[in-house]
């Protein structure tokens, strides 16, 4: 607990807990009249996703933001990329999704966006909502508030499927692991839409998540999508989240795709399109991204590690993309919010233009060998980074986000969590018989 004597859920880009012991229907309800009393919202969209939980936060934060005065628009269970594209294309002045992302079942929060999709967070209106609840200064009550129910399935679809060129796409077959998440709402439609064949793995919404936790970044959650593409003699695996918004590919041998490659996939589009465009990455994507988005006639934009961050640089230099290695991808069409259904789709665009497999479209861009993030229980994070740092004096280092050390043939970068007291480890290699001895020789010094 806080000292104020709230729960701690109030997070740097959402609100998000154990429900309903952290999480209740009672702050669900404070939270909807804050989210309107901040926002001075008329009108705003609320949908969810299908965890256990989620109906009842969703009632409560519904009525909330009702006896706040709001006219609110249930979107009812919804991917949050699709509450994203209701409140940008419906000009709505905020909106709420209900969701724990890729949390274990018994978690939930909300994602809270102003007017065009734009995110809060927690140094630009999730602060002030936690405030607000904590010295019990909601401001009344009004009266006029509504609530009506809006389907817009069909109409997202549509927009995403606008992104990119559908008479280009050649028939693939297409394992999808929905996760038991919103994606097994969300990808039927869009296959109705699109040639090839669609081979689902659980596509049944349960909040339970009776067969893996919706979160393809842990290896064992992915084991039944890469035997299944293998089997199936599939062309590809697609993975979604809990509330699919980020999205990760599987190639026809059950290898796992990182999302920095997707980015450079991805940018490839994006830049035919956009001739000269600038693209936005995170620091902790493979140097093969900026390499790819110069070799097509674009400007890489380097970013730290987060969302706000990078839609912030997006908006600064109309940069018409930007992506993660965690899997979220942004478009500067879908008002600068991420789209895991778009990227998947703009993946099987390059796909039919190469007329060639993925692994074969990756090859050219993935050569090096990356160890993925590792984390390091650290009590004295400053003292261990000091040591890194000091290790590598010939090295060229930046500080846009942790310690980045550049050296010819491989770099890492280490840094900190913003919760926990962990250190995090990222290493790429030239040459792949190096990744183990380059990965231990930093972890010895991180643990020194």
């Amino acid at each position: 607990m806080t000292a104020a004597g709230l729960p701690d859920i109030f997070k740097a880009y959402d609100l998000r807990g154990l429900a309903p012991r952290e999480l209740t229907p009672e702050i669900a309800y404070d939270v909807g009249r804050a989210f309107v009393a901040y926002l001075g919202a008329e009108r705003i969209a609320v949908g969810r996703d299908m965890r256990l939980s989620s109906p009842a936060l969703a009632e409560r934060f519904i009525t909330g933001a009702r006896d706040q005065g709001a006219q609110v628009t249930d979107i009812g269970l919804v991917s949050t990329d699709t509450l994203y594209f209701a409140v940008g294309k419906h000009g709505f002045d905020g909106g709420c999704m209900i969701t724990a992302s890729h949390n274990p079942g018994e978690y939930n929060g909300f994602k809270l966006c102003r007017s065009e999709a734009r995110p809060l967070s927690i140094d630009a209106g999730i602060g002030e909502i936690r405030d607000m609840l904590a010295n019990d200064a909601i401001p009344p009550a009004k009266p006029g508030g509504s609530v009506e129910t809006l389907d817009l399935l069909d109409d997202f679809v549509e927009h995403a499927l606008g992104m990119i060129d559908v008479d280009t796409l050649r028939p693939m077959k297409i394992v999808i692991d929905a996760g038991n998440g919103m994606a097994g709402k969300l990808i039927p439609p869009v296959f109705e839409r699109i040639p090839g064949e669609l081979i689902p793995l659980y596509f049944e919404l349960d909040g339970s998540f009776p067969n893996h936790e919706a979160n393809p970044l842990e290896p064992e959650n992915i084991v039944d999508l890469q035997q299944a593409v293998v089997a199936q003699g599939a062309d590809l695996g697609v993975a979604f989240d809990g509330d699919a918004d980020r999205m990760f590919l599987i190639d026809e041998n059950g290898t796992f795709v990182g999302g920095d490659m997707v980015t450079a996939m991805v940018a490839r589009v994006m830049l035919g399109r956009h001739p000269g465009a600038a693209i936005v990455y995170n620091l902790i994507c493979s140097r093969a991204v900026p390499e790819t988005i110069e070799k097509y006639g674009g400007e890489p934009i380097r970013s730290r590690v987060g969302h706000s961050f990078i839609k912030g640089l997006m908006r600064d230099h109309d940069a018409i993309f930007g992506g993660e290695h965690s899997g979220h991808f942004y478009f500067r069409d879908n008002w600068y919010a991420d789209s895991g259904l778009i990227a998947f789709l703009t993946v099987l665009e390059l796909l039919s233009a190469e007329d060639a497999s993925l692994r074969a479209t990756l090859a050219p861009i993935d050569q090096r060998a990356r160890s993925g993030e590792i984390n390091f229980e650290v009590d004295d994070q400053a003292a261990a980074i000091d040591r890194v740092r000091s290790a590598f004096p010939e090295a060229e280092i930046d500080e846009l986000d942790g310690l980045t050390v550049n050296l010819d043939d491989w770099w890492f970068n280490i840094r900190a969590s913003n919760t926990q007291p962990l250190l995090r480890l990222n290493v790429e290699v030239d040459k792949r018989e190096t990744l183990s001895n380059r990965v231990e020789s930093v972890s010895q010094l991180i643990t020194a």
